[in-house]
């Protein structure tokens, strides 16, 4: 197996998600701030790091990062208190979904093909990986945390956490963003039709096979798993979208 650096879990999520600004600025991180709340990589409860570590990892003044902050704040994402032991808390719980595109707006053919050839390459990439006992342990807690949270309004954002995840453990920060980038299009999609509890099931029983072919470190089989996963997916939106 390949040695990469180690990413220290559920940390590395964000770190990963939140990249320095480029172009404009506010907008691009207004952007990424509300793309990691809604895929899970802050969750509903959750403190966002120090201005001034946001605005660090970000590459923007901390004017810029508070007018951002304001905006989530605006969008219902967020909350702010101020004084000792203040700061800006994450307040998306999946009930609603800012910012979400009608579906018709996405070639569907494309985000679902995109989304083929990007996430069974990152999971394949973890597996080949020597994960250490912290990061199995992440997964793990995130494939627990996306079937405990099945029936609820947590669930789209424990699924997303969980794709995120894999990607994370791949170790390298351009299949990350790919796969936000696939995973932001697929709940945007994902939104525009009903949840179904049959599909949401097997994607569960899907999930725990993909996870399970990564901490074996069976690349063949955790890619074969995922593909088969997005192929399911695939269908469904298909079908109820065209």
């Amino acid at each position: 197996m390949s040695a990469a650096p180690h990413v220290v879990p559920h940390r590395g999520l964000q770190e990963v998600t939140l990249q320095p600004a480029v172009g404009n600025v506010f907008e691009a991180v207004v952007g990424q701030l509300a793309t990691a709340i809604r895929l899970g990589a802050f969750a509903d409860g959750e403190q966002l790091p120090p201005e001034r570590e946001l605005s660090e990892r970000l590459g923007v003044s901390r004017m810029t990062l508070r007018d951002a902050i304001a905006a989530l704040r605006d969008a219902g994402l967020v909350r702010t208190t101020r004084g000792r032991g203040g700061g800006t808390v994450v307040t998306y719980d999946g009930t609603h979904a800012p910012g979400v595109r009608p579906a018709g707006e996405y070639d569907v053919a494309d985000v679902l093909r995109f989304r083929r050839l990007v996430e069974p390459g990152a999971v394949e990439a973890a597996a080949e990986r020597a994960l250490d006992g912290e990061q199995q342990a992440w997964l793990s807690e995130c494939l627990a945390d996306a079937a405990n949270t099945v029936g609820t309004r947590e669930h789209r954002i424990a699924d997303s956490r969980l794709h995120l995840a894999l990607a994370t453990l791949s170790g390298s920060a351009l299949l990350v963003e790919a796969v936000t980038r696939a995973q932001t299009a697929l709940g945007d999609l994902l939104a525009a039709i009903p949840v179904l509890p049959r599909n949401i099931e097997h994607s569960q029983a899907q999930h725990a096979r993909i996870v399970d072919a990564v901490l074996c470190g069976d690349v063949a089989r955790a890619g074969d798993a995922m593909r088969r996963h997005c192929d399911a997916t695939a269908e469904l939106l298909t079908g109820l979208i065209g």
